[in-house]
């Protein structure tokens, strides 16, 4: 059986990032588990027409391997998945990785304290820490509709495209008008006879104002010291300040819902289309989207959307609650994922049996998006709480990282003999979170104190979990996040011999 110091589960941007900080900082002795036959994560996985970044290329990127050969302000897939494949090569991770080899199960071992990790293939390994980095939203989520398996034509997820089925002359139909479906909507429309959108939610949409980068620009950050780090920080500022709508001030928000319905109002001219698609909640209370290509592509003469309710799938056609039939040849599900649970997929069974599936049940829960109380030694990459809704979430990942290295300092140094968050500091913290998002666009109160000055409502949101918790998303600035993990505090963790007072921490 083969042991490792750290398992790292994927080998995605959370996957590498970890392992190349821990060549950096001489812990070499890891394995990388990747299910597929390469890295890249999500940006191997989706490759829709029209899949991109939604963050600018020079901040969607490590830190530490910035890259000045983006061809655009937003990087096309192909450009994310070359650039993660090049920083695999250059720091020769390819013979760590054991590649077609996805963990399905974890299994805490509490005499020897290691974690024995079970193969889909049956083959067992060991380690004494586990970081996973299998993504935030990487599980599909595929709707419940009547019917749907008596489809007769091809019908696939957005994160599994057909790229043998041939869409030219065909009737296309697109279920969900997230930030996959704006993408895609306008890359196929030009080819398909008739295409078919079925809209649930609109979404607020804003100008991505997408653009080749210039010669002169690459020149600079390829020859002048430190101007692409300012570029950088200038595209971090920007997005950062985003989140004081979000977060402090919902007010601030009327200037770019203004701006959204601008941009409707200058490419729908149809009356009925424009409000069938004019979003009627505050906006950030479900994901913004970034496009100019969307509106437009909306409305063109093949283009039909509908906001019924889907009655049923037939062989050769969908039915809606309006009665009406609409014959399609090819179904396309844009209808997202199922965010941040890897317990969906591999069964985590911790501390005495537990099961993380058990303990998540209602919903996930962690501390500091990386930790759960009863599972030690176990570190969740994009954990719950730790996504974005406005700034890149490799920033959020790298903190993490960082955080991670800062946990293996007190194993190494023998402070602790494992990594265990306290079950009260974990309440303490999740607590905390839901008070803090009541302050947010996301929370009820500022729901309700948005719909004052927008006159909107509140919406529902993938944010929330089944049992209406707000498990998505971190309720502050990205930098609060930084500040927050840049060091473990051996405080919050169970210590069966303990060195140090055990005194709760407080959070601020």
């Amino acid at each position: 059986m083969s042991h490792s110091r750290v398992a790292i589960l994927g080998a995605g941007f959370g996957g590498l990032g970890m392992a190349i900080r821990l060549l950096e900082t001489g812990r070499g002795d890891f394995t990388i588990f990747e299910k597929a036959s390469g890295v890249g994560g999500t940006w191997r996985e989706n490759t829709y027409p029209g899949c991109a970044c939604d963050i600018a290329s020079h901040l969607y990127s490590f830190s530490f391997e910035q890259d000045s050969s983006w061809s655009r302000t937003y990087a096309p897939q192909p450009e994310i998945l070359r650039y993660l494949e090049r920083v695999a090569a250059k720091h020769g991770l390819a013979d760590r990785i054991r590649f077609n080899t996805e963990i399905v199960q974890l299994d805490w071992d509490e005499i020897r304290r290691r974690w024995q990790l079970t193969a889909a293939d049956g083959r067992t390994y060991t380690a004494d820490v586990v970081v996973a980095g299998v993504g935030g939203l990487h599980v599909p989520r595929i709707p419940e509709l009547p019917g749907l398996e008596t489809f007769a034509g091809p019908a696939f997820h957005s994160a599994r495209w057909r790229h043998d089925v041939d869409l030219a002359g065909k009737r296309v139909a697109v279920i969900g008008t997230g930030a996959s479906a704006i993408q895609i909507i306008p890359a196929i429309v030009s080819r398909v006879s008739r295409l078919l959108v079925f809209q649930r939610t609109p979404p607020w949409v804003l100008p991505r104002r997408d653009r080749p980068v210039s010669r002169w620009a690459k020149w600079a950050f390829d020859h002048v010291p430190g101007v692409q780090r300012l570029w950088r920080l200038l595209l971090y500022i920007e997005s950062e300040t985003i989140a004081i709508g979000f977060t402090l001030w919902p007010w601030l928000l009327g200037s770019w819902q203004r701006e959204s319905l601008a941009l409707l109002a200058r490419h729908i001219k149809d009356p009925a289309l424009r409000a069938a698609i004019t979003p009627q909640y505050t906006m950030g209370c479900k994901r913004v989207l970034l496009s100019d290509e969307y509106y437009p592509a909306l409305a063109r003469d093949n283009v039909e959307v509908s906001t019924e309710k889907i009655i049923t799938i037939r062989p050769h056609s969908i039915v809606t609650a309006d009665g009406m039939e609409r014959p399609v040849d090819v179904l396309v599900l844009a209808t997202g994922f199922r965010p941040f649970n890897p317990a969906t997929k591999i069964d985590i069974r911790g501390r005495g049996g537990r099961r993380l599936a058990d303990d998540w049940a209602a919903g996930p829960e962690a501390y500091n998006g990386l930790l759960v109380a009863g599972y030690p030694n176990l570190f969740l990459l994009m954990g719950p709480n730790s996504g974005l809704g406005h700034n890149s979430i490799v920033f959020m990942l790298e903190a993490q990282v960082r955080y991670v290295l800062s946990c293996l300092d007190l194993l190494e140094t023998g402070l602790l003999p494992e990594i265990d968050v306290r079950p009260d500091v974990q309440q303490s913290f999740n607590e905390w979170i839901e008070r803090r998002f009541l302050r947010t666009v996301w929370g009820s109160t500022a729901g309700s104190a948005a719909t004052a000055w927008s006159w909107r409502r509140p919406c529902t949101t993938w944010y929330r979990d089944p049992a209406g918790r707000l498990s998505a998303l971190w309720p502050g600035f990205s930098a609060s996040y930084w500040w927050r993990l840049r060091r473990a505090d051996p405080r919050d963790f169970t210590d069966p011999t303990p060195l140090l007072p055990a005194t709760a921490h407080t959070i601020a």
